[in-house]
């Protein structure tokens, strides 16, 4: 399984227990630069839907797209910061929201 190439549009599987039965779904939104780890077919809407093994924590979720860490910077769980310290070890939830945004300069 790769991340790119879901089993239906919209949706992937993450994570070990990959096809096990007692996957939970959360929805997983990267931002600005980062939509291009997402599948094509999503980058549009920025987000998609996975199926992931219950306790899977932040870390986890996202190591199949590859994500540069040093491009992981803002993390958000439901709309909650979630600081570096907590991402290796942080569990989600059925229906969690995880976003992500990558560094942004401004003036």
């Amino acid at each position: 399984w790769h991340p790119t190439h879901p089993e239906r549009p919209g949706r992937a599987k993450a994570g070990p227990g990959v096809g096990d039965s007692r996957a939970m779904q959360i929805t997983f939104k990267l931002y600005a630069s980062l939509t291009e780890f997402l599948p094509a077919e999503r980058r549009t809407s920025n987000q998609v839907t996975l199926d992931v093994q219950p306790g899977a924590t932040i870390a986890q979720i996202i190591e199949p797209f590859n994500l540069p860490m040093k491009m992981v910077h803002l993390v958000l769980i439901n709309g909650v910061y979630i600081p570096p310290a907590e991402r290796a070890t942080r569990a989600l939830l059925e229906g969690d929201v995880l976003a992500i945004w990558p560094p942004i300069a401004g003036g």
